[in-house]
């Protein structure tokens, strides 16, 4: 294919980088933690650790994964909490210990929580207490040996620690009762491990470093292998986009998006470890009064988020009001950013929003636009360092230039393959390295890439993928749903929702109960937020529901 307008992505920005500086994700994590020791590298509800106590506390935490609970290199362990203090010192802790992380949304309804958890053959879990019972119900039924259980307050410090974990599981009521025997809590593990050594550990670079579930067309999720090269790549590749506008050591970042996210698992979390960035955790940002004044204690110079997000933060009268002088971009991910938005969001600001992207995958960054003024509002932007993109047909053959067809990526970042799914990975990845995105897209003359359409039947909520055979799968339990069939519909506020027509069995059957055992059965960006009761469903002449039909339907919602 052609790639010499690679070599144009924008001022400072090279065709190429050195994707093997670094053997593993640790050593560009020692580095670091070497070079801005003093620096803070984290802060949440008030309270920062800088990259010198994350250090000493990941240290901690894998001397106590290794010495105490007996865990060898490879053994996965699962994450499962929001956006905490906790969660870096877990995560680099158990990557210095040797095992391979499984990120985990702490929202799984406990039937995704048990295959997430039998997949993957996680030996061990860090979990927020206000999820534990979820894992009381499925615990006997998967490999987890060993339970951690932190609390919100657990990193704050005295007596705040004491005071938020009170009014969180007392007054709040946001704790529901659980009882697991034998589990330790978070801070008990850091008092044990802090008395025993860390054995280091040497790496492959093409080792698993981390699973990262992801939806399929068949419904069924999959764990992609993303490796210390393609994560460390990834690093590469993206930083010399951001960095052509920051200063190692200076910078800070709004963290919204929760890091079990891929684009704020590598972006806000690995880039900005790397040079030293100061990353700002919000825990909860759907409570936007309490994000946005948040953010008024804060000086930011990068913002991360998805559509919707700043869809709502602009919508509130506080937003307005913020200081965004120290503001140099902003990278939307995850979904589209609508061009009103991204329009708002500069008259407001003063700078830009551009939109990158990519696929768990991918670690997850394929293009990105420019952030030195020519960014493009409506497309991805260009391919970032190393990477080739190519519009390919039916057959697999590079279409002509301006041309459309689905979007395929080669470089460093793609993923090693499906977790113990050989056959799903042949579906996805070429012989010769090219990962089939399923979205249908045109590069234009200057190498931008735009997105036109999705050939996969994947749903897009706020940034989270939604299959719609998972979906359909656990409705057509229902003993009154005879058929269901899911799609997704354009939503002011969420890019896309969730709709499903049902057939029924029993002439009973409600839309309350259909969203009710949806709730029971999947997380909340998953449950429809549309339904719709038919006589039938349109079908192939072989019996396949056409969910393509009915996305052309005019829109009765």
């Amino acid at each position: 294919m052609e790639k010499n307008w690679i070599k144009h992505y924008s001022k400072g920005v090279p065709a190429e980088v050195d994707v093997n500086e670094f053997k593993s994700v640790i050593e560009v994590y020692e580095r670091s933690i070497l070079r801005f020791s003093s620096r803070p590298a984290y802060s949440n509800m008030g309270a920062t650790l800088t990259f010198g106590d994350l250090d000493r506390l990941s240290r901690h935490f894998a001397a106590y994964l290794q010495k105490v609970l007996g865990l060898r290199k490879g053994d996965r362990i699962a994450l499962q909490m929001p956006n905490l203090l906790q969660y870096p010192v877990a995560l680099f802790g158990a990557l210095r210990a040797g095992l391979i992380v499984v990120n985990t949304n702490p929202l799984y309804t406990p039937r995704e929580m048990e295959h997430q958890f039998k997949d993957s053959g996680a030996k061990a879990v860090v979990i927020l207490a206000n999820f534990a019972h979820n894992l009381q119900e499925i615990l006997p039924r998967t490999p987890i040996k060993h339970v951690i259980v932190t609390e919100l307050g657990d990193m704050l410090g005295f007596p705040k620690r004491l005071i938020v974990n009170a009014a969180v599981k007392y007054v709040k009521k946001m704790v529901p009762p659980f009882n697991i025997p034998g589990a330790t809590p978070f801070n008990e593990t850091l008092r044990l491990g802090a008395t025993q050594r860390l054995d280091p550990v040497t790496f492959d670079s093409d080792e698993v470093a981390v699973l990262q579930y992801t939806g399929g067309t068949t419904g069924v999720s999959k764990g992609a292998m993303l490796t210390h090269r393609n994560l460390v790549a990834n690093m590469q590749q993206v930083s010399p986009v951001l960095m052509s506008l920051l200063k190692d050591g200076e910078e800070s970042i709004i963290t919204a998006l929760p890091l079990y996210h891929i684009f704020s698992f590598t972006v806000n979390c690995m880039v900005f470890m790397k040079h030293g960035g100061h990353s700002i955790l919000i825990t909860n940002p759907k409570d936007i009064p309490a994000f946005i004044k948040e953010m008024s204690k804060h000086s930011f110079s990068v913002v991360t988020g998805v559509n919707t997000l700043f869809n709502a933060m602009l919508n509130h009268p506080d937003f307005a009001k913020l200081n965004f002088k120290s503001l140099k971009t902003t990278v939307g991910g995850g979904m589209a950013v609508q061009k009103v938005v991204a329009e708002r969001w500069q008259k407001v600001t003063g700078k830009p929003l551009v939109e990158g992207y990519g696929l768990t995958e991918s670690s997850p960054v394929l293009c990105v636009n420019p952030l030195d003024g020519r960014e493009r509002i409506g497309t991805i932007g260009l391919p970032v360092p190393s990477t080739e993109i190519m519009i390919a047909d039916e057959d697999g053959k590079e279409v002509a230039l301006g041309e459309s067809g689905e979007i395929w990526g080669r470089g460093p970042q793609i993923m090693k393959g499906y977790w113990q799914r050989p056959d799903e990975t042949e579906k996805v990845i070429t012989k010769e390295g090219w990962l089939k995105t399923g979205d249908i897209g045109v590069i234009d003359a200057d190498g931008f890439v735009k997105i036109v359409d999705r050939k996969k039947d994947m749903i897009l909520v706020s940034g989270f993928n939604v299959y719609p055979n998972e979906v359909e799968g656990v409705l057509a339990t229902h003993p009154g749903v005879l058929e269901v069939a899911a799609i997704g519909v354009p939503d002011e506020k969420a890019g896309e929702a969730v709709k499903v027509y049902v057939v029924k069995r029993d002439e009973s059957l409600t839309v309350d109960q259909v969203r009710e055992f949806a709730k029971t059965n999947l997380t909340g960006y998953k449950v429809p937020k549309h339904v719709e009761f038919r006589k039938e469903l349109p079908k192939t002449n072989v019996g396949k529901i056409l969910r393509r039909a009915l996305r052309d339907e005019p829109s009765k919602s």
